[in-house]
């Protein structure tokens, strides 16, 4: 989790602004879906949840979280990046 993309490569793939897909992997404790988005919608400074889909393993264990913000730039992207990377529970991101 450590291998963040650069600037420059967020920049060339994406025509900000635009819906960037964060996908989050964490156990269900704790309120794990609901810390999440909470900790994306305080970074990028929403008032409410951005678009988001969640799918439970088999076994109940682990869940994994769609989100899809509106992004006005590769800093934000990043931002999200480096906020739900200190999430007890997390598993990985990509």
């Amino acid at each position: 989790m450590n291998n963040l993309p650069s600037v420059e490569l967020l920049e060339q793939m994406h025509a900000f602004p635009c819906q960037f897909t964060f996908k989050i992997i964490g156990k269900t404790e704790d309120g794990f879906v609901a810390r999440a988005l909470a900790t994306v919608r305080e970074q990028l400074e929403f008032e409410v949840d951005p678009p988001f889909r969640v799918r439970h393993t088999a076994g109940g264990r682990h869940v994994s979280l769609t989100i899809e913000p509106e992004v006005q730039n590769a800093w934000e992207v990043l931002g999200v990046y480096q906020a739900v990377r200190n999430l007890p529970g997390l598993v990985c991101q990509f």
